[in-house]
């Protein structure tokens, strides 16, 4: 992906993105992966104007930053968004009927579809798709890829519909956690970053968008 001089850049979700940003500071980015893909763009092309926005929310399913769309998204004009959310669809509804259901995939499916189309129309340059991802450590991760992995799915059929960039996480994270410890990338949840988590997510990032 090429930046443009001024670029503004998105970064929207649940938790994962938001990591203790302050809601009252509308430039505060966090302190996780968002955080650290400013600071090295920032360092990497001294001759943009670029700005970046954080608009992650700790706990949004998808139909919860859905609802927020227009205010937290849509509003703020960015040029370029980065979308990382579906774990808490999957995690919320462990042990549910929905768990694991087509019809809520379908409806995962369509919710999203409708996000990108909003984005399309509003002219947003680059979108950027990242994968929900979960790590089997605990062991009782494991039984949640028969719900996040159909999720998953839907989130790379939606890059190549919308020709978006797609962060692969979950195979990647999963294959560096085989290599360092699981526990290392996500602590004792499998789901959230810890500091070196999220340092592997901002050079994925980073990897994936500036060599595209």
């Amino acid at each position: 992906m090429k930046l443009n001089l001024k670029d503004h850049i998105l970064f929207i979700g649940d938790s994962i993105t938001d990591v203790g940003r302050d809601r009252t500071n509308v430039a505060d980015l966090g302190q996780g992966y968002p955080l650290m893909i400013a600071t090295a763009l920032k360092e990497n092309y001294t001759e943009l104007e670029l700005t970046f926005s954080n608009r992650g929310v700790g706990g949004d399913k998808l139909k919860d930053m859905a609802a927020r769309w227009d205010v937290d998204c849509l509003s703020l004009n960015p040029t370029v968004v980065s979308i990382l959310i579906g774990i808490n669809d999957t995690w919320h509804t462990v042990g549910q009927n929905q768990f694991g259901s087509q019809e809520d995939l379908q409806q995962f499916e369509q919710q999203y579809r409708t996000l990108l189309t909003a984005l399309v129309e509003k002219s947003v340059r680059q979108i950027i798709l990242m994968e929900p991802f979960v790590l089997p450590y605990p062991t009782d991760r494991e039984m949640w890829r028969s719900d996040l992995d159909p999720r998953i799915q839907v989130v790379r059929k939606l890059a190549y519909e919308f020709q978006a960039d797609l962060i692969p996480l979950d195979g990647l994270l999963n294959a560096n956690g085989i290599k360092q410890g699981f526990a290392l990338l996500t602590g004792e949840d499998g789901v959230h970053p810890t500091q070196e988590g999220h340092e592997i997510i901002a050079e994925i990032w980073l990897d994936t968008i500036e060599n595209d």
